[in-house]
């Protein structure tokens, strides 16, 4: 048995050679060992598969590292072609392109186009995952012809000028090459009388509404894709439809992944002595909320409305602490748990004060020691007057 030659040598290329000029360079060697102008001659057709057999290693970049590491005798190699038709198959894209679709004129099955539509979900649906209803208009086989094109009763004729093939073949020197068929239009067949509701295209619309399962923790401008649920023309695969999801702002948090973020007002003593209050959460949990105002309205820009539960500010807390309540945020698309609450507190200075709210302040100051202004006159001393 013959020793198999270094691939790159086959091709005639470096070992540093790039996608592009590798295609080359096997489009080359196909080209002038193709069958179709070596009629009988076995050495061309040996040429022919060895240079596909390098092609096919070294244009898969994993397959082509353990080629470069091992050689021949590396793992995942498996190079080689049983027959000629293994060769047209495996890369019947360069052979459409240099012949037409290679041997034996086959043509693989269309597919339908495929179709994009946009769905917007609230971030609470996000939360939970959701079942939405969305509005389809697509093209599939017309239903009076059943994407023939023909007239009822009629049927499609094959095409006499390519017998079928929908291609025809010319001869240019020694190549041979496949074009087109004018006639039919590469389609095989004719149609001599047309289908009055679609006039002859095989193609009807409809319109559909359709559900679509959205996963919970989904972020903004996340893609659903639903295999075979594009457009379907005749004799083809169905595309497929992608859905492409929005997700409305929440006036009461800021989303960082799975994380929430939310912000709670505390005055000076409360920061000080501390307190319980009432945060908004996503979802209520009955075990722990203590408030659900999730009936009331939520208007675009209104905080304090939707589910609440209790935290506690610590004695102290500065402006600016977290308080992280686990597990409160959104699921995570992997499933891999859930994300966190994360409560911003910021403290609230007031902007006016009561006269006796001063008169306290200014006493809380001086029994620490501190500065401040000289007592103000005008309207809260006229008020403390009277």
């Amino acid at each position: 048995m013959a020793e198999k030659r270094d691939y790159y040598e086959v091709l005639g290329v470096s070992r540093e050679v790039e996608t592009v000029a590798l295609k080359a360079a096997y489009r080359r060697l196909a080209m002038q060992h193709h069958p179709d102008r070596n009629p009988d001659n076995h050495e061309a057709e040996a040429k022919f598969k060895e240079a596909a057999e390098a092609y096919q290693i070294l244009s898969d970049p994993e397959r082509r590292a353990h080629y470069d590491r091992f050689g021949h005798e590396g793992p995942q190699m498996g190079g080689g072609f049983s027959d000629m038709g293994d060769v047209f198959s495996a890369f019947s894209d360069i052979f459409g392109d240099m012949f037409g679709g290679g041997r034996g004129g086959g043509r693989g099955q269309a597919r339908g186009a495929d179709i994009q539509t946009e769905l917007s979900i609230t971030l609470v649906e996000a939360a939970s995952g959701v079942t939405k209803e969305v509005n389809l208009r697509r093209r599939e086989p017309c239903p009076t012809c059943d994407g023939s094109g023909a007239a009822p009763g009629t049927s499609p004729e094959t095409c006499r000028h390519c017998g079928g093939r929908g291609q025809v073949m010319h001869a240019q020197g020694f190549l041979r090459i496949a074009t087109t068929c004018p006639i039919c239009r590469g389609e095989g067949k004719v149609i001599r009388k047309r289908c009055p509701t679609c006039d002859g295209s095989g193609v009807g619309h409809k319109d559909e509404k359709l559900q679509v399962g959205v996963p919970a923790g989904v972020e903004d401008g996340a893609t659903l894709r639903l295999v075979g649920r594009g457009e379907a023309p005749p004799e083809a695969r169905p595309g497929n439809l992608y859905v492409v999801l929005h997700v409305e702002a929440d006036p009461r948090f800021e989303r960082d992944g799975a994380d929430l973020h939310t912000e709670v007002s505390v005055s000076f003593p409360q920061a000080a002595l501390g307190d319980r209050v009432m945060v908004p959460v996503l979802t209520a949990d009955p075990a722990t909320d203590g408030k659900d105002t999730s009936a009331a309205p939520l208007d675009k820009g209104e905080s304090g409305t939707g589910p609440e539960t209790e935290i506690e500010i610590p004695a102290g807390t500065q402006p600016g602490a977290l308080v992280i309540l686990r597990g409160r945020g959104l699921p995570r698309v992997d499933g891999r748990g859930t994300g966190n609450l994360v409560v911003h507190v910021k403290l609230v200075v007031p902007t006016t004060l009561s006269a006796d709210e001063e008169e306290h302040l200014r006493a809380y100051a001086a029994a620490g020691g501190q500065r401040v202004n000289p007592e103000r006159s005008g309207f809260f001393k006229r008020k403390k007057k009277k």
